[in-house]
């Protein structure tokens, strides 16, 4: 399922410890990966070339700090604007997945600066692993996986199972945060959970790929419960569906709930305290 990854070269050394931390994946050793680095306009030639020059040396450092094997390892030096440049080489690289840095602000101002994360969240139509600069990346332990009925969250599933695959020592939580449920049908009991319409077979499909699973079904608002649930579990890695609403005619426009951020990936991306993979895909 991630058989290409396009790192997009932020500056910041977050992405580079997330990709030390990926690394020990056995999955990750089978995918192919394209290190971006946009170069800025410049005003002279002499200007141009050293920073060519230079962006050179970065990616090779970073190539080197990888240790991986180099056969996999691609490196692309493109002049533009960088939020047009990720979203366009993500696609003509048809790319599973764009790693990328963030400075985790919230919506408005990420607006108002620029943001390169925030932008391509809205725009790409590619899965995404966000690390912003303030979190504390730990080797993968717990994996959080959040759940509701829609076919996004599904293939967050699918994608975290392929993801985690033959990976030792990592445990599984599968949540589901039921917003109906009221106050008197607390605490829910083990029996209810494994009878739950979509924990129950998210959990079977955990099992049939042999990794060590658990299920929460809590009550609430669910992106602040999901928050608090990856503080309180200290939860390595979010999984998270970022379903695509906006109609094919309106692909390259802004999507007014993301933007205005009344999205449950947009707000987990900006304020859970840990790496989130947004999984995004077509559906039929």
């Amino acid at each position: 399922m991630l058989k290409r990854i396009l790192y997009a070269e932020s500056g910041t050394g977050k992405t580079q410890e997330m990709v030390a931390v990926l690394k020990e994946l056995p999955r990750f050793s089978q995918t192919e990966i394209t290190l971006l680095h946009v170069l800025k306009p410049q005003i002279t030639t002499e200007a141009e070339i050293i920073q060519q020059e230079e962006a050179k040396s970065l990616l090779a450092r970073i190539t080197n700090s990888f240790k991986l094997d180099a056969i996999k390892i691609s490196r692309l030096l493109i002049p533009g604007e960088p939020k047009d440049v990720v979203c366009q080489v993500a696609r003509s690289l048809d790319a599973d997945l764009i790693i990328l840095g963030s400075r985790g602000l919230g919506r408005f101002v990420a607006i108002i600066l620029n943001s390169l994360s925030q932008y391509v969240f809205q725009l790409s139509d590619r899965s995404m692993l966000i690390v912003k600069d303030d979190v504390y990346v730990k080797k993968i332990k717990r994996v959080m996986v959040a759940l509701n009925s829609s076919p996004a969250a599904k293939y967050a599933l699918e994608l975290t199972l392929d993801l985690i695959q033959d990976y030792q020592g990592c445990e599984l939580i599968l949540v589901r945060i039921n917003s109906d449920l009221k106050l008197e049908q607390l605490p829910i009991s083990r029996s209810q959970i494994e009878k739950d319409e979509i924990l129950a077979p998210a959990l079977a499909r955990a099992k049939r790929s042999r990794i060590n699973c658990r299920c929460l079904l809590r009550a609430g608002k669910p992106a602040r419960v999901i928050c608090n649930l990856v503080e309180e579990l200290n939860i390595d890695l979010l999984a998270v569906g970022s379903p695509e609403r906006r109609p094919q005619v309106a692909k390259t426009l802004p999507d007014l709930d993301r933007l205005f951020g009344s999205s449950l990936s947009d707000y987990l991306r900006v304020n859970a305290n840990c790496p989130v993979l947004l999984a995004r895909k077509e559906f039929a």
